[in-house]
């Protein structure tokens, strides 16, 4: 018995090819990136849905690294919390230490130093250009070009070589104290009440590093910036637009890239930022490659600001007198500042004594990983590296 024909369409049709038209339906791919992956900075699995070499759906799997550090402020001294906030983002440590202590300064009434604040403006721009050296360096690295990081990493050594010499730390300086900064490790000798200052020769040195650092913004330049194999990779790759970064939290260059020119430092004064002269530097299409510019024409702008600086240092003390054991008052007070990657802030509630009673910590990369299943939708997979590394996160500070 011949089977019943249901179309006239497929009457015309050979037996064969009715049998094999029927669509079949397949379930997209499952992609684990991570969590041990050169791009990730850190521990993060993303868990990727694809079809064929589109990206359908990405979840970002975090807490590889969580260290609790919300918790740990609430049996830690404010004194021993210092050490701790400056390892959750590791690569700008200085900088996370800020706006922590600026916290407690404000909680007690304490005012810093006029000197100690230029010191930490200093500190806080070389921890930017050691943060952003990493970044236009090693981006390149990830999309192919090895030779940038060599070029870049040398000079970013000696900008931590100075770091060290200032605070006696490379990565970690544990270095400023209510009220002001702690005696500088390279000062010299001291007697009893008496401070060490800035390491002889400190501020020449830095001078001397901006120029080398100058020099290596221009041969990444000439090595990456008119590449036209990276630009095939990041121009109008991962775009962002300016709103959606808005919606998603996004700060720091990876917002100003997207066309938004909002800086903290414009507009929050707990450094002295109001009496140096720089430009916010701004994107136009929020794609791969004006996150990669933006922090390149930022280094320019960092140099600019410590030689600035350097003039304006007021001579003094490095510290006001604070008690030995610090009890701060029954209050709270949210304190944020302008970390390399973005707006790093403190919220913390004490209930009078020498331990925070809450901590809650806005760190940066973990607003700005936020947007990874909206900016992958619908890319290829080869541009899920692209688009992941130049959003500049790190897992310290996501996790916490």
């Amino acid at each position: 018995m011949e089977t019943p024909v249901t179309s006239e369409y497929e009457a015309l049709m050979p037996r064969s090819e009715v049998a094999v038209s029927v669509e079949q339906q397949t379930q997209d791919m499952t992609l684990n990136i991570g969590p041990q992956h050169p791009s990730t900075h850190g521990v993060l699995r993303l868990v990727a849905n694809v079809d064929g070499e589109r990206i359908s759906s990405v979840e970002p799997a975090i807490g590889y690294m969580h260290r609790g550090y919300e918790k740990l402020a609430e049996v830690r001294t404010y004194a021993q919390m210092t050490a701790l906030v400056n390892r959750i983002d590791w690569v700008s440590g200085f900088a996370s230490e800020v706006p922590f202590i600026i916290g407690v300064e404000k909680l007690t009434g304490i005012e810093p130093t006029p000197r100690a604040q230029w010191i930490r403006l200093i500190l806080s721009e070389l921890f930017r250009i050691s943060s952003h050296i990493v970044f236009t360096s090693s981006y390149p690295l990830e999309l192919g070009g090895v030779t940038p990081l060599f070029h870049a990493l040398r000079e970013r050594e000696r900008v931590l070589e100075l770091i060290e010499a200032m605070t006696g730390g490379r990565f970690h300086p544990n270095f400023n104290r209510v009220g002001g900064i702690k005696p500088a490790a390279g000062g010299g000798k001291t007697q009893k009440q008496v401070s060490m200052d800035i390491p002889e020769g400190w501020l020449e040195d830095v001078k001397a590093a901006m120029q080398r650092v100058i020099k290596a913004t221009e041969d990444s330049d000439t090595l990456v910036t008119g590449n036209e194999l990276i630009k095939k990779r990041t121009v109008g790759v991962g775009c962002i637009p300016g709103d959606k970064a808005i919606e998603y939290g996004l700060s720091g260059p990876n917002l100003r890239a997207s066309g938004v020119a909002y800086d903290l430092r414009k507009h929050e004064f707990n450094l002295p930022y109001d009496e140096v002269d720089f430009d916010v530097i701004t994107g136009q299409d929020g794609d791969c490659f004006d996150r990669y510019w933006v922090r390149l024409q930022e280094i320019r702008e960092s140099v600019k600001i410590v030689l600035q600086a350097i003039d304006k240092i007021p001579p003094g003390p490095l510290r006001s007198k604070a008690p030995r054991v610090l009890k701060v008052p029954k209050g709270q007070v949210y304190v944020r500042g302008e970390n390399p990657k973005g707006e790093f802030g403190y919220y913390i509630i004490s209930e009078g004594g020498q331990k925070p009673y809450r901590l809650k910590i806005r760190s940066t990369s973990f607003s700005n990983l936020s947007i990874l299943p909206w900016v992958l939708k619908g890319a290829l997979i080869p541009d899920l590296v692209a688009i992941m590394g130049s959003l500049d996160f790190v897992l310290g500070d996501v996790d916490r």
